[in-house]
């Protein structure tokens, strides 16, 4: 069965209620199974085997992947089998669903681990206890939830932004809970040809490996532009490309992430990262304002200016409608003759929770924060209102890109402190985490709860599926990361464990010791037209009706991703694109696989290559 949408037109005229009106009568199927105890310990198990994919991801590129599609695909697979071998029954459409809740949220525990805590680590020379980093991670995640659910009727309600994995996960399970046994197995392979042919390049790329298996004759490079290099030096202003990042990467765990991705966020990404490493940042290198070629260099410099993007262009959307979150907090409070009657109140999590939830686990955020790093108590307290502005920053780009950019909203954070308390590294960081790891679990949780909407489940029950996949996810990869480095800091950020959001944390922290002063007058200067831009493209946008070929979001976070990563999801978009135009019968292979299944074969693309690359760095780290 087809999934029922709202029409673009119906989008921009119905009011809220009308919505919601719209929503329960044609969509809800409040009477179906959805969490109960197997699509919880489901959830909970691959979402733990899963949160590996994004350790992994995160050492190597600094930031984080969904992995809903992922677990939906193979959670119905398993219970198809199940189900064929008379040792069970087949998952509803909407179990299924509240499974891929856990497993997405236990999928982006990790991030806490790829940036401020080890970041936190080397400054201080200090590991910090397994156990503190659990609980730290857990609550950071907790009040992350807390902060999302007050947002989700102006997000997914209203502006019913598309979260793009989110909607993935929402097309998929109807495909295949809709089609025959034959159909599901057969998006399963997809799954399946997808991860094996990512893994298979993942294991090519390492040489070691390659050597060890005595075949290093058909061991991959790390780019194909190294072939280039072999002939000729290619430069711009006298800086070779490499050392601009300007290379393609072997690697197609990103091309897997641009099918994810819609033409104008990745055609934005792509152009804001010409700009940069084409034209800005050989500039700023021959001027010496970047003093070396190098990703942490250029970022240090890029990224105030993209964030000021990000945080204007999101700010704007936000603020251009503020009334919806008003209202849903007026009505808590408002005489009972007064109150609007919100007819999805008994299936929302009800307002008080948040209420009261957040001051609490706020403070316990804040008591943490101080115990064990250091935090003074009003430091730690400032984090917390800030954590609000950044998650509606972190929403709207997520649910336009499904990219959380926690690194550059963790930087705004920096700055911040880098005033209130100059000088102080631990600090600067710690504080930092908490307002980036809230937005980013706030963000996550709506990517969640879209599939959801799409398909007629209750909120209530994935965010209690939410708070489950905190603890599967954090059981499992904090424990490998620890194995990762067995308490040897001098492992991070080396050759084998890059960890690029590390080393940006770690540098800001320690470049803003003196406060504002440190930023060149040319940053000072990208960040004012960063933030006018992002005010433009939104005004634009919204006045074309989100037909203006620029977004903010994606034109800002283009400047703190390294240009592989940016060329690679590009290709990615243009690839599925090219299959849409190309493979018009609908009968045809080439549309069953990369048209009607761009999502699975995407989501297969980054498991397959992300889970074989955490087995290969753990081997390779063993050997030394």
């Amino acid at each position: 069965m087809a999934i029922k949408e709202l029409t673009d037109d119906q989008l921009h005229t119905m009011t809220l209620q009308e919505k919601d009106q719209w929503w329960l009568k044609n969509v809800y199927k409040g009477d179906m199974p959805q969490l109960n105890l197997r699509s919880a310990v489901t959830g909970m198990l691959l979402g733990g085997v899963l949160s590996l994919t994004n350790l992994y991801v995160g050492i190597k590129t600094g930031w984080t992947l969904g992995v809903g599609v992922t677990s939906v695909v193979l959670s119905f697979a398993l219970f198809k089998l199940i189900s064929k071998l008379k040792l069970g029954t087949e998952m509803s459409v909407l179990e299924n669903n509240a499974m891929q809740s856990i497993a997405t949220s236990a999928g982006y525990m990790t991030a806490p681990m790829i940036a401020s805590m080890p970041a936190y680590m080397l400054v201080t020379g200090q590991v910090i206890p397994m156990w503190q980093s659990f609980c730290w991670v857990a609550v950071l995640a907790l009040l992350g939830v807390l902060f999302a659910f007050p947002l989700k009727k102006r997000f997914i309600n209203e502006d019913q932004l598309p979260f793009p994995e989110g909607y993935a996960a929402g097309v998929v399970l109807d495909n295949l809970h809709s089609d025959s046994g034959k159909e599901g197995m057969f998006k399963a392979k997809l799954l399946m040809g997808g991860a094996g042919a990512s893994a298979l390049v993942e294991l090519m790329r390492s040489e070691g490996i390659m050597r060890a298996m005595h075949v290093g004759f058909l061991s991959l490079p790390s780019y194909w532009d190294d072939f280039i290099y072999k002939f000729v030096t290619p430069k711009i202003m006298g800086t070779p490309l490499k050392d601009l990042t300007i290379q393609w990467d072997t690697s197609i765990v990103m091309v897997g992430t641009g099918g994810l991705m819609n033409m104008k966020t990745a055609m934005s990404i792509l152009l804001g990262s010409f700009l940069n490493y084409f034209i800005l940042a050989p500039i700023m290198i021959d001027q010496g304002v970047i003093p070396e070629a190098k990703f942490k260099a250029i970022t240090m410099w890029s990224l105030w200016g993209g964030a000021a993007m990000m945080t204007t262009s999101s700010l704007y959307a936000f603020f251009s409608k503020p009334e919806i979150l008003i209202a849903s907090f007026k009505s808590m409070f408002a005489k009972k003759e007064n109150k609007k009657v919100d007819i999805l109140k008994d299936i929302e999590l009800p307002m008080w929770i948040f209420v009261v939830g957040i001051p609490i686990v706020g403070a316990i955020t804040v008591y943490m924060g101080h115990a064990w790093f250091g935090v003074h108590y009003w430091l730690g307290l400032i984090a917390i209102p800030l954590v609000f502005v950044f998650t509606l920053i972190a929403v709207t780009s997520t649910g336009l890109t499904a990219i959380t950019p926690g690194g550059a909203l963790g930087k705004l954070t920096q700055i911040t402190y880098s005033v209130l308390a100059p000088g102080n590294v631990p600090t600067n960081l710690m504080t930092a985490g908490i307002t980036s790891e809230v937005s980013l679990n706030a963000s996550n949780l709506l990517m969640d709860i879209k599939p959801g909407y799409m398909l007629g489940g209750k909120p209530r029950h994935q965010a209690v599926g939410h708070v489950l996949g905190i603890f599967a996810g954090g059981l499992v990869a904090i424990p490998v990361f620890y194995g990762l480095f067995h308490g040897d800091l001098s492992i991070l950020t080396s050759d084998k464990m890059p960890m690029p959001a590390t080393v940006v944390w770690k540098g800001v922290a320690e470049a803003l010791t003196t406060g504002l002063s440190v930023l060149h007058p040319t940053a000072q200067i990208a960040v004012i037209i960063g933030a006018v831009l992002g005010i433009v493209f939104e005004v634009l946008n919204k006045r074309m009706r989100g037909k203006f070929p620029i977004s903010g979001v994606g034109m800002g976070l283009a400047f703190v991703l390294r240009f592989p990563d940016a060329w690679a999801m590009a290709v990615g978009a243009l690839f599925f694109w090219a299959c849409k135009k190309k493979c018009t019968d609908v009968n045809s292979f080439g549309h069953r696989a990369f048209v009607a299944n761009q999502e699975t074969i995407a989501a297969g693309i980054i498991a397959g290559g992300s889970i074989i690359g955490i087995i290969l760095l753990i081997i390779e780290n063993s050997m030394g």
